[in-house]
């Protein structure tokens, strides 16, 4: 009846969508709006049909990727603002991505700026220190190295022959998966190779930082996109006796709340997350720093993640 709230997830939402479009609503509230930000998903499809007086979408990453994630948010929210996505990419993704326009980018911006109330972190919460940001730079041992220069060779004239595939998108899947290769090397040479038994330069440099925060009574989120990066930083923390938590894509919701409320409240030392899982919806003030493995695409989606301790 009137005066009624209903509170749901987005997977809730896609499978009561009927029941929920033939509602009338007065307001629809889209926290962590990420969640439809692909327009051609299930999810997305089904909150666009729900019908409301008034819509608001939150997020701290209404850009992940490209312009069309964008353009997904407003089509549910407000689909006249950025019209049809064939209009959206002539008039605005195209010349903005593919020829940097920074007319377009400006217009862009001036169509959105009465659809949107932006606070960033300094304006609202004036107790919060400020961001300490370092990069330690890991040398390789001379093993590795030759391993990765090796690698690194191959990669360049496996180059010259991807410039000569007719599809830019196969280009592109090869020269990412190339680079992959590469960053993983740099990690542990263990991601690639399973015979190889020593600790990694990274691994060391790690066990350095975490041993030396510890004894300063800190505590600490670990983030990386490989799992299986994360299963040796298990591997050595259990070595070394190092009190963990820990939290990837597989981790059921109960779990992960589970684990989330215990390092809040507990004492371990470490909570290891895989940075797509972990970089939204999870509260952890407990930690005081946060260590980024291995750098991600998107600086936006490292500081989303590096915000679940940097909060009030």
């Amino acid at each position: 009846g009137p005066g009624g709230l209903v509170v749901c997830s987005y997977g809730w939402a896609l499978r009561a969508a009927p029941a929920l479009a033939q509602v009338k609503w007065s307001t629809l509230i889209l926290v962590e709006a990420q969640a439809i930000k692909n327009s051609r998903s299930k999810t997305s499809a089904a909150i666009a049909t729900i019908t409301a007086d008034w819509k608001v979408a939150l997020t701290g990453t209404p850009v992940e990727n490209h312009l069309g994630e964008l353009w997904s948010l407003f089509r549910v929210i407000a689909p006249g603002v950025l019209g049809g996505w064939e209009q959206f990419r002539r008039r605005f993704a195209a010349p903005i991505e593919k020829d940097n326009d920074e007319e377009r980018r400006l217009a862009l911006r001036d169509r959105l700026k009465p659809f949107l109330l932006r606070r960033t972190k300094k304006q609202v919460l004036k107790d919060l220190p400020p961001r300490t940001e370092m990069n330690l730079n890991v040398e390789l041992q001379p093993d590795e190295r030759e391993l990765y220069d090796q690698v690194r060779m191959s990669a360049l004239n496996e180059v010259e022959k991807i410039v000569d595939m007719p599809d830019a998108k196969d280009q592109r899947f090869r020269i990412l998966a190339l680079m992959t290769r590469l960053r993983q090397l740099a990690c542990s040479p263990k991601l690639i190779h399973e015979n190889w038994n020593k600790r990694s330069s990274k691994l060391q440099q790690l066990l350095e930082t975490l041993t030396e925060l510890r004894e300063e009574g800190h505590r600490v989120l670990v983030f990386s996109q490989f799992v299986q990066y994360l299963t040796l930083i298990r591997e050595m923390l259990e070595e070394e006796q190092i009190s963990y938590e820990y939290l990837d894509g597989s981790t059921t919701a109960k779990a992960r709340q589970q684990r989330v409320d215990s390092f809040q409240e507990g004492d371990a030392t470490v909570f290891l997350i895989s940075l797509k899982a972990g970089g939204t919806g999870l509260n952890l003030t407990a930690a005081d720093y946060v260590i980024h493995m291995d750098p991600w695409w998107n600086p936006a989606v490292e500081d989303q993640a590096t915000d679940r301790a940097h909060r009030i």
